[in-house]
């Protein structure tokens, strides 16, 4: 089941945290993962990525900020 659209973005933040700090330690975790993992892995960081890529920070947050003057 997917995240509710209401915490989705604060639900999969301590998600990519924990996924951060797994990778800090790579080399004793990659021999337990399975090839299925390690392939989400790999499409993880395309994403982060293309996300970073797609997504200025300081436009995000001009959205943000026009979002809450129209509240």
């Amino acid at each position: 089941m997917g995240n509710m659209s209401y915490c989705r973005f604060e639900n999969t933040l301590a998600d990519l945290r924990d996924c951060e700090e797994a990778l800090g330690n790579i080399n004793d975790e990659v021999t337990e993962m399975s090839s299925c993992e390690k392939d989400a892995l790999i499409e993880l960081i395309e994403l982060c990525k293309t996300i970073t890529d797609n997504w200025d920070m300081e436009e995000v947050q001009d959205i943000i900020n026009e979002s809450e003057d129209k509240d």
